[in-house]
Formats: C-alpha cells, sequence, structure tokens
C-alpha cells in the first residue's frame, strides 16, 4: 500500500526524524492562512501517488501566502501521469546546502532488511545506481541485533567529512530504521535528506509503502489508503480478494497461482504480445471470484481476447466453467474467450462448457497462440 508523502512526513516525525512542519490542504484559498502559520516561504507539493511531481510541475516555492494561493489553484486539478491532484501539501521550505539519499527496502537474497544511501539526493536512486552505482553504499540489516552503531558510523562517513553533520546523521538512519520495521514496511525513503546552510539536517520528502499482508496490525495505516489514486480494477479486486495488476496490453489474463500467472504473461511476450494484466484468482476460486475477475478486466477497453488458464489442483475446475457460464450470461461478453483447463474436475468443466462459443485449448501453448491470433484478427 502507497501513502502520500504528507501522510509519510507524519509517520517519520512520530519516530523522530527532523521533518519540516506541514499541512494539507484541498482548496486554494487555505494555502494563505496554512502558509501564515508554518512561515514563508513554504514549499507546495502536489499529493499523487507517482513519481515526478516537480518535472511535471506539481512541486512549487511560494515566498508569501498570496502566492502560495496562486501556487496552489496552478496545481490542484492538474493531471500527473494520470492522476487528478484532489489535494496538496503546503510545507515549510528549507534552504538547501546538501542533499544526501537515504532509504530502506527489504533484499531479497539476504532476506533483510537493506539501507541504501548516496551523496547524490534529490534525483531518482535508480538513474544513480546505472550511471555511477559506485556512489550508493547498501548495508544489510541483521533484524536480530538491529542496525550497529558501526554501521551507522560507516554510513554517515560515506556521506560527509563534517562532524557536526555526521553526528546528526546517526539518528536519522537509526529512527528510519525503527519506522521501517516498526510499521512492516516494503520501502521507505527520504530523497533529499538535507543540509541546511547553518548545518542541520532535515527529511524535506518522505515516501513510504506499506506490506498490505500486514495492514490488519495497523488500522491507523490502513486509514491513510487513497483509493483514489488507484486504478479502480486493483481497488474491486482487493475487496473480491483477488490479485490483480493493470498492464498494458491487448490480452486478458485469468490465471490461478502467481507463479502461473507470471509463466503465462512471459509467453504471450515470448510469442510477441503484451499481456493486458497480471489477474490470480487464488487457489481456491468460487465461481463468484470468477465472475468478479471478468468485471475486472471487461472494463480495460483495450483487451482483445481473453485467457484462461486454470492449473487445477485446489482450484476446481468445474468452478471455474461455472463462473465462465455465469460471467457470460451475466455480463454479455462480446470478447472472444480462450480457455485452457487442466487438473482437479477438468472433465466435468468440459462437459459444463461443450457447446459453447469459448475456444479450448488443451495446453498452456496452445491457449496462448490462439488467444493472440483472436487478439489479432
Amino acid at each position: 500500500m502507497k501513502i502520500h508523502e504528507g501522510d509519510a512526513r507524519g509517520i517519520f516525525a512520530a519516530f523522530g526524524l527532523p521533518v519540516p512542519p506541514s499541512r494539507f490542504i484541498t482548496k486554494a484559498e487555505e494555502a494563505g492562512p496554512v502558509a501564515e502559520e508554518l512561515g514563508c516561504p513554504v514549499v507546495v507539493k502536489a499529493q499523487v501517488l507517482v513519481g515526478g511531481r516537480g518535472k511535471a510541475g506539481g512541486v512549487k516555492l511560494a515566498s508569501d501566502p498570496i502566492e502560495a494561493v496562486e501556487k496552489a489553484k496552478a496545481i490542484l486539478g492538474m493531471d500527473i501521469k494520470g492522476l487528478t491532484v484532489e489535494k496538496v501539501l503546503i510545507a515549510k521550505a528549507v534552504d538547501i546546502s546538501k542533499e544526501f539519499y537515504v532509504g530502506m527496502v527489504v533484499d531479497r537474497i539476504t532476506r533483510k532488511p537493506l539501507m541504501m544511501i548516496s551523496a547524490e539526493g534529490g534525483i531518482d536512486i535508480e538513474e544513480v545506481a546505472k550511471s555511477a552505482p559506485e556512489k550508493i553504499l547498501k548495508v544489510v540489516i541483521d533484524p536480530i541485533t538491529g542496525l550497529l552503531p558501526f554501521q551507522t558510523r560507516k554510513m554517515a562517513s560515506f556521506l560527509t567529512s563534517d562532524k557536526d553533520v555526521a553526528r546528526q546523521l546517526g539518528p536519522v538512519f537509526r529512527s528510519l530504521y525503527q519506522a521501517f520495521m516498526e510499521i512492516d514496511s516494503s520501502l521507505a525513503e527520504i530523497n533529499p535528506l538535507v543540509v541546511s546552510p547553518d548545518g542541520k539536517v532535515w527529511a524535506i520528502d518522505a515516501k513510504i509503502n506499506i506490506d498490505d499482508n500486514s495492514l490488519y496490525r495497523h488500522e491507523d495505516i490502513r486509514a491513510l489508503r487513497d483509493d483514489s489514486m488507484e486504478d479502480a480494477g486493483e481497488v474491486e479486486a482487493r475487496e473480491a480478494d483477488l490479485s490483480f495488476v493493470k498492464l498494458d496490453g491487448s490480452i486478458g489474463c485469468i490465471v490461478n497461482g502467481a507463479g502461473l500467472a507470471m509463466a503465462t504473461m512471459d509467453m504471450i511476450k515470448y510469442y510477441g504480445a503484451e499481456p493486458a494484466n497480471f489477474l490470480d484468482i487464488g487457489g481456491s476460486s468460487s465461481p463468484e471470484k470468477v465472475l468478479s475477475a471478468m468485471k475486472i478486466i471487461l472494463r480495460d477497453k483495450n483487451v482483445k481476447a481473453i485467457l484462461v488458464n486454470i492449473f487445477g489442483g485446489i482450484t476446481r475446475c468445474d468452478d471455474v466453467a461455472k463462473g465462465l457460464l455465469e460471467a457470460k450470461k451475466r455480463l454479455g461478453i462480446d470478447i472472444p474467450l480462450v480457455v485452457r483447463l487442466t487438473g482437479t474436475n477438468e472433465e466435468e468443466a468440459r462437459e459444463l462448457l461443450r457447446g459453447t462459443e469459448l475456444v479450448s485449448a488443451d495446453t498452456m501453448d496452445e491457449g496462448v497462440k490462439k488467444a493472440i491470433e483472436i487478439a489479432n484478427a
């Protein structure tokens, strides 16, 4: 789950990170009083759950309350990568003399928390990794011992030779690690972490992603989810207990199991087409889940054919077949369906689908080829 920068700043501040004060607003006229309260200059920042806000014109500096209102008017309603800006963050501006990057992720190789730091702050860390990987220091942290003093000293000295700044960086690293662990984050990032001309360290940007599987432990954080910033299909899929990610292709996919879903998408690309989505109906699928999956895919006007690829173990093929028939009946589907059903109750499923216009396939390879052929017809 992604949360807005303003909410992430609040979490960072609660864990003791040096975050300048800020406030959300949804109406431009609110910017003036907030700017006066915080003290100018202020930064007016679009709140959308995508990167590149600054490049799109969604981050502006205002020197006084009147200018803050003008900047808020310019940003509210702006379209940034397909998302409409419905609220902005007014934040106390900080003069910058140096910029650092500090972020935490889960390292899949070591299966431990990983802190990454770089003196190249304020730009995408992916770009730094490509152009100058030597400028990134990665420190794996053992969750049993936590972040150790020698690790904080190593990271601080990597970023700066200024002892006063280095002394401030240690608590920043520790607080970021504590926040990352306690809220079950999958990403916690400060970009940039800055040093002001008077030598103080400030976290002037915040990004946090939360592991969805942990949200039952964090009702307060779950309440920060902004469904308006997510794809409507992904929201509906989550409510229906489906795993769904919208993509840009023309072959809709309904599959059981994440591994099979990934293999299906890979095979679609191998044969020269593009999948329209990742959609895993799970290991135990009722007809209702298949119906929900079909509703979600049919929203995508780019879909030219739908491939249903089921390898039944716990999943019963006849349940999937019943869901497909119900979807055809209730949704009036006019997009061709290619169906490959193998495994538990496959004979019963084939009997249910016999005589329908659904295109059958005996293997995944055959199913993918038929779906692409139909989509290109």
